[in-house]
């Protein structure tokens, strides 16, 4: 069976985006304002159905940044992070001098343990004598976190709460939209998210006043003179009138996107079902509405899979998810926390047969940039993300798609 590669996620373009592409190009809009910014941000806005505002951005951690810089995170601060997720939710804590701090998982949803998040804030209190200035919680996958125990935590010690949702747009918790709960909500619209603008990425800000205070930080803090005035520090973080243009395009079909990605997920749910050993994990019960970003899976450590035993051997050439073609060439095969070996074996099995697959997010407390953060750990991102894979769950991705992955998944398996 011939086939084209069957990539994890990449984003579907639906043929708008040359209208106002153009007609950027038209109107000699080609600069990080105009209309098609103020446009997207209207439909963000729409989207999100609340009361609150939108600022489009160069990207996701751009976002992170400043919704850090506004609530007032400095050198010598301290930030509650979630573990289990991309880099991009904590380096940013970094680049303003201050430390993550990071909370493991809960293994309903993947995502930040209340309980483990409040012990931490006693603890950071007792032993720095000071609250953590923010508290991010990330949407793993699609997946909503725990919010109304979350919130209720956050408001209980006054500490403002950055949604980190670059996975989740679209997901929902007790019907209301994820990123519109905390102080700030941050989206990304990278090449492999729900909806692209190649790059890109919005904050969602309280009200007109804070959306005002993130612009000024997103377009270099530039004073109201007849010349260049500055007396903070700012950012060249504003969305280009392009990039805005391609994600107004993309607004047209974000509900079909997000319905596909569900669907996929019903799919492989039905086509798993009588397979041992493998779990998909879905939303715990009827007050989490996932987008299903990417489909995850857990092996079992007793499930066999063809070539174990050639786990690791071979260093990886090239990064996870590209990196633009430049990498940091490895220096040893394995790290001192890794996918299971019949984990590896499968997403090298599916890798042979054109199937691109991908281990979970290796926890932040486990990358060696943090081996000296503080962390509250409760062993659940790292026992997941030893067993768990991302399979292909992107619009390109179609049924047959979808049985020919799980019909490769089954031929791998030991019996």
């Amino acid at each position: 069976m011939t086939r084209n590669r069957i990539y994890l996620c990449l984003a579907h373009m639906s043929g708008q985006e040359q209208k106002y592409i153009q007609e950027a190009f038209d109107t000699n809009w080609v600069v990080p304002l105009g209309p098609n910014v103020n446009g997207f941000e209207d439909d963000l806005k729409s989207f999100c159905g609340c009361d609150k505002e939108i600022v489009v951005l160069s990207a996701g951690t751009a976002a992170v940044h400043l919704a850090l810089i506004s609530c007032g995170v400095k050198a010598g601060d301290e930030v509650l992070v979630q573990s289990f997720t991309f880099c991009a939710s904590s380096h940013p804590i970094t680049y303003l001098g201050a430390t993550p701090v990071f909370i493991d998982s809960e293994k309903d949803t993947w995502n930040m343990d209340p309980e483990l998040l409040e012990e931490a804030i006693k603890d950071r209190i007792e032993k720095t004598g000071k609250k953590p200035k923010a508290i991010v919680p990330v949407y793993l996958y699609g997946m909503p976190a725990k919010l109304d125990e979350i919130m209720a935590i956050a408001e209980k010690y006054d500490i403002p709460v950055i949604e980190d949702a670059a996975e989740g747009l679209g997901s929902k918790y007790g019907g209301k939209v994820c990123g519109t709960f905390g102080k700030y909500g941050v989206l990304s619209f990278n090449g492999n998210k729900m909806i692209t603008t190649s790059g890109g990425g919005a904050l969602i800000c309280q009200d007109t006043e804070s959306k005002k205070e993130i612009m000024y930080f997103a377009t270099q803090a530039r004073e109201a003179y007849p010349y260049y005035q500055h007396t903070d520090i700012g950012y060249n973080y504003r969305m280009s009138n392009i990039c805005a243009g391609i994600g107004r395009g993309q607004m047209a079909v974000i509900d079909e996107h997000i319905n596909h990605h569900k669907h996929v997920c019903q799919l492989y749910k039905e086509l798993l079902a009588d397979v041992d050993g493998i779990t998909l994990h879905e939303n715990p019960s009827s007050k989490f509405d996932s987008n299903y970003w990417l489909n995850t899976i857990v092996l079992d450590e007793n499930l066999h899979v063809v070539g174990e035993e050639h786990a690791y051997e071979v260093a990886i050439q090239g990064a996870v998810g590209g990196a633009a073609g430049v990498t940091h060439q490895a220096k040893t095969l394995h790290t001192d926390c890794e996918p299971n070996n019949n984990v590896e074996a499968m997403r090298m099995a599916l890798d042979k047969v054109g199937i691109e697959s991908r281990p979970l997010w290796k926890p932040m407390h486990k990358q060696p940039v943090y081996k000296d953060a503080p962390a509250y750990l409760n062993g659940v991102s790292e026992s997941l993300f030893k067993v768990g894979l991302c399979l292909p769950s992107g619009p390109y991705v179609t049924d047959d798609d979808v049985r020919y992955i799980v019909e490769e998944i089954k031929k791998a398996i030991i019996d």
